[in-house]
């Protein structure tokens, strides 16, 4: 039976830093934040998307993500039911994936938002992946040119570093590139003899 592994942290903590060395090293990855942006693009999901919130947040039938994000990152209810349409779908492409691996005996199913989604309870073990705040405010500045306000309205939305650890395995603290790629070397050969 093949173990699935939860990877997560909050926003700019290094996840995807985190997910290619296990991909690297040759351990499936299910980056969920890449699915969803898949699967947004669905014709159904698009349908589902424009019920709940109209059609301002679409230019030639594909979605601003950009103008959504800004919408549900200030608004708690409408991220709960943009939550409530994409979270089943991504569950059901990851349930199709994850039979494309069932020979591995374990995958990497990365996602910000592992706890608030309750997709954590369908992982055997959880790596989070911590950063000082300070430095993911920075790193998402960089990444997605966007202000600093947008950045911490994101942070604001997900659970804390604190909440994580406490239901975690393993906790990774993604600042030096040399000693983050160790702690994922430690991981893997424990997870190897498991």
């Amino acid at each position: 039976m093949t173990k699935i592994i939860g990877l997560t942290g909050g926003i700019g903590s290094g996840k995807t830093t985190i997910a290619n060395h296990f991909l690297a090293a040759g351990i499936p990855v299910y980056i969920a934040d890449d699915a969803a942006r898949k699967i947004m693009q669905s014709a159904e999901i698009i349908t589902e998307i424009k019920e709940i919130f109209g059609n301002e947040f679409f230019e030639n039938n594909i979605l601003n993500r950009e103008k959504l994000a800004a919408i549900v990152f200030n608004n708690p209810e409408k991220l709960k039911q943009l939550n409530a349409i994409i979270h089943p779908a991504v569950k059901k492409h990851f349930s199709s994936w994850i039979l494309d691996h069932k020979n591995s005996p374990f995958i990497i199913y990365e996602a910000a938002i592992l706890f608030e989604s309750g997709s954590y309870e369908n992982c055997d073990l959880i790596i989070t992946v911590t950063a000082p705040l300070e430095t993911r405010i920075q790193r998402v500045i960089q990444r997605d040119k966007t202000s600093r306000e947008q950045v911490l309205k994101r942070i604001n939305a997900q659970w804390n570093d604190e909440q994580r650890i406490l239901k975690s395995d393993y906790v990774i603290e993604n600042i030096n590139p040399e000693i983050a790629k160790s702690e994922v070397d430690k991981i893997l050969k424990i997870l190897k003899i498991q």
